[in-house]
């Protein structure tokens, strides 16, 4: 079984877990986000998926995968969305992991390891935390 056809599946069994209506578009760009080794902007995924959905479907179909915790986004230096697919051990406070910012050619890398989430006063409610470490890639340094 190819890479390809592995994410494919991977991206049908998630949308099937979640109850989910499962459709080309939503099949695709999941795939596509579970193979990716880095965030993906909404033009990297234009151009990854070419033909297979219009620019305004596949921001609808990012938007709704965040929606469901099936991919988080993270903006860039450039004010650019990125995303990436999630993991469900990462929904305790956001998707869970830091992110690193290349200052030098504004690529977005997810961290492996897990963020630690300070404590909140008390009558605080923490809805959402994002950890950004900025600096040089290996390709910038």
């Amino acid at each position: 079984m190819s890479n390809t056809t592995v994410f494919q599946q991977q991206a049908r069994d998630r949308l099937t877990d979640r109850g989910a209506r499962i459709t080309r578009a939503r099949c695709a760009v999941l795939a596509a986000l579970l193979a990716a080794d880095r965030p993906l902007s909404h033009h990297d995924l234009e151009q990854q998926l070419e033909d297979l959905c219009d620019r305004v479907t596949l921001y609808r179909v990012l938007a709704w995968l965040v929606d469901e915790n099936l991919a988080h986004r993270v903006s860039g230096e450039d004010r650019v969305w990125r995303f990436n697919a999630d993991h469900p051990s990462d929904h305790r406070y956001g998707h869970g992991h830091a992110h690193f910012h290349c200052n030098g050619c504004g690529a977005v890398f997810c961290m492996d390891a897990k963020a630690r989430v300070p404590a909140v006063p008390d009558g605080f409610q923490l809805e959402a935390a994002e950890l950004i470490l900025r600096g040089l890639c290996r390709e910038c340094s």
